[in-house]
């Protein structure tokens, strides 16, 4: 069985890998055409949506006929671009198998979770399955521009709202069940041009910025330390520092941009609040900076007694004769637009971070089929 499901999953992804899905530009019409007729096919009810045209998404379901839960699977169909080609030892757009893996752009993040899930829905329709609840596929452009057009279009429309939301990710076939939050904030400062031979004539917004900035860091330095929740941490970095245009000119405006990572027991509003009432309290004049909220969601933690990750736990321990590792996440998935709805939530999939926006990249067969047993049967303790 393993032999004809690890070939029946190489097709899968290698057809899946064939179709080029990069952002940018972002488009996803052929690989969510791609899914939508295979599902359809197994008996699916198929939408295809979109909220900007050309940046498609699938919603498949199927209900059974008893009371039960309704689980989402989820993963994304969009990569990230090529990069510099030279680095690639074979076409991005093909798929290699060599030495028990798969080679191909997206190969792990996330089209072999995609394949994986892709293999699910047809045998579990095959099986009958769902016996009770409803049962959703849904695979989502916009994630790697952290945009709003995949799954938090999904979530905003009201098309999918389950109890439980399984993400594909690169874990190992181990769980992310707790994520941070993430805000993001712009400071732009500004003051008076003058001749650099000059400067005292005029205002350098640059220097203003730096004040702000050094409090904030202080600020962090003091409080963030004590911000901890096992190996989650709460962080700041500022990403980005734009100012003047010409060494000789004192620069009139500066933009920073910054990225704080929250523990799911901070949130968003808050984190902004305090940001402002640290860059507020420095005593710069009144009309010389601004402080803007650009985006942010909060982390969330999945209960410990809850009925998916406790089918994943069994499903693990009888599929690979191992204890499931509950695993740290450095960067943010779509599960964070469910962060405030008291679901389930969690990452689960085949492959290693390490492989994801990387030249060569590459997914291991026997995860592959590893992952879409646990996921099969996880689903027949939950909803059979």
């Amino acid at each position: 069985m393993s032999k004809s499901l690890g070939t029946e999953l190489v097709s899968i992804l290698s057809d899946l890998i064939a179709l080029p899905s990069p952002y940018p530009p972002g488009t996803s019409v052929e690989i969510c055409a791609y899914a939508a007729r295979r599902l359809r096919k197994a008996g699916y009810k198929v939408e295809t949506v979109a909220k900007t045209p050309k940046v498609d998404n699938v919603v498949a379901r199927r209900k059974g006929k008893g009371r039960g839960p309704v689980i989402a699977f989820n993963a994304h169909v969009d990569t990230v671009g090529v990069g510099e080609r030279a680095n690639w030892k074979t076409d991005p757009f093909k798929a290699v198998v060599k030495g028990g893996k798969v080679f191909g752009l997206g190969a792990g993040n996330c089209k072999g979770s995609m394949a994986v899930q892709i293999w699910l829905a047809e045998e579990l329709a095959r099986r009958g399955l769902p016996k009770r609840g409803e049962l959703l596929f849904t695979f989502v452009a916009d994630e790697e521009n952290l945009g709003p057009d995949g799954m938090a279009f999904l979530r905003k429309s009201g098309r999918v709202q389950p109890d439980a939301l399984i993400l594909g990710a690169q874990t190992e076939n181990n769980l992310i069940v707790a994520e941070r939050g993430v805000m993001w904030a712009r400071l732009t400062t500004r003051g008076r041009a003058a001749h650099a031979g000059n400067p005292s004539a005029g205002d350098n917004a640059i220097l203003r910025m730096m004040r702000l900035v050094g409090a904030l860091q202080a600020h962090y330095d003091k409080t963030l330390p004590k911000r901890v929740k096992g190996a989650m941490r709460s962080t700041v970095n500022v990403g980005m520092f734009h100012g003047g245009h010409n060494t000789n000119v004192v620069p009139s405006a500066c933009t920073v941009e910054i990225d704080r990572r929250l523990l799911p027991t901070e949130k968003v509003k808050a984190a902004f609040t305090e940001l402002k009432r640290v860059v507020d309290g420095v005593g710069e004049p009144r009309g010389t900076y601004t402080v803007e909220f650009l985006t942010g969601t909060n982390g969330f933690f999945a209960p410990e007694n809850g009925p998916t990750i406790a089918a994943f736990e069994a499903a693990v321990r009888a599929q690979a004769d191992r204890k499931v590792a509950l695993l740290n996440a450095t960067g943010v998935s779509d599960g964070r637009y469910y962060a405030d709805d008291g679901i389930e939530i969690l990452n689960f999939g085949p492959g290693s971070g390490a492989q994801g926006h990387a030249a060569n990249e590459s997914l291991p067969i026997d995860q592959m089929v590893e992952a879409a047993r646990i996921q099969l049967e996880v689903i027949e303790r939950l909803m059979a």
